[in-house]
């Protein structure tokens, strides 16, 4: 692991002699691919310069003890000791979560459906609630929310709603909330004061690419078609539909 960290060091200081090279910058393709690669580097490389530095203080801290006489200055080495193997286990499982390999959508835009399910009027009140959570959460993480398509009860509920959440690593961080959402409580309009069981499901999709499609001129083919049978002058003469 520590090796392949030592080249991702070295790659990232690579990339940033390439950010400052004139011609580069004006490369719009490279530019921003260099970009996105400095983007992906950067939190590890600064998380393993972290566990680097814990681990010269565990170093020095075991100096000190090897070396010190001061009773009190080893308990301080002591604590200080204690500290960055705490600091180094930490780094290390972090490390190795940074290292996983990535899904190619994590970076995209999301497309989210919402839609209630069993429980009638309550579950359409437990979509709608749902749908304010998802829109509260894009807003604290600063990302922009658009509606798509909303289907209402007219009484606070919806059947269902689609809209689109963008901002950088929305499908990785909302991914796993593809599912179905179950609530247990009583409603304001339960008498009894019963427990209902409402559901919602919820479809998590990363926004789908454009993409540009050639189509050959040699494989187009055009079939007009004419009316037959008895009819006016125009029956048999006009291309009355066109199939492509």
């Amino acid at each position: 692991m520590f090796d392949k960290l030592e080249e991702l060091v070295l790659k990232l200081d690579d990339i940033m002699k390439q950010l400052s090279d004139p011609s580069v910058v004006n490369d719009q393709e490279r530019f921003k691919k260099l970009m996105k690669e400095q983007s992906d580097l950067t939190p590890v490389v600064e998380k393993y310069k972290e566990y680097k530095a814990a681990k010269q203080n565990e170093e020095e801290s075991l100096m000190l003890l090897d070396e010190e006489s001061d009773e009190e200055m080893k308990e301080l080495a002591k604590e200080e000791l204690a500290e960055s193997k705490k600091a180094i286990e930490r780094c290390e499982n972090e490390l190795k979560i940074l290292l996983l390999p990535k899904d190619a959508n994590d970076d995209k835009n999301v497309v989210v459906e919402i839609r209630a399910g069993v429980g009638g009027e309550e579950a359409a009140l437990f979509a709608y609630e749902l749908y304010r959570m998802y829109q509260h959460y894009a807003e604290k993480k600063r990302w922009k929310s658009e509606l798509i398509s909303i289907d209402d009860t007219g009484i606070g509920g919806i059947k269902d709603v689609t809209f689109m959440i963008k901002g950088k690593g929305a499908y990785s961080k909302l991914k796993y909330e593809s599912g179905v959402h179950r609530v247990q409580r009583v409603p304001e309009t339960e008498s009894g004061g019963r427990i209902h069981t409402s559901a919602a499901s919820v479809a998590i999709m990363p926004e789908a690419e454009d993409v540009d499609i050639t189509i050959d001129e040699k494989d187009i083919r055009i079939d007009v078609m004419r009316a037959s049978g008895n009819g006016g002058q125009c029956v048999n003469t006009t291309d009355s539909a066109v199939r492509l």
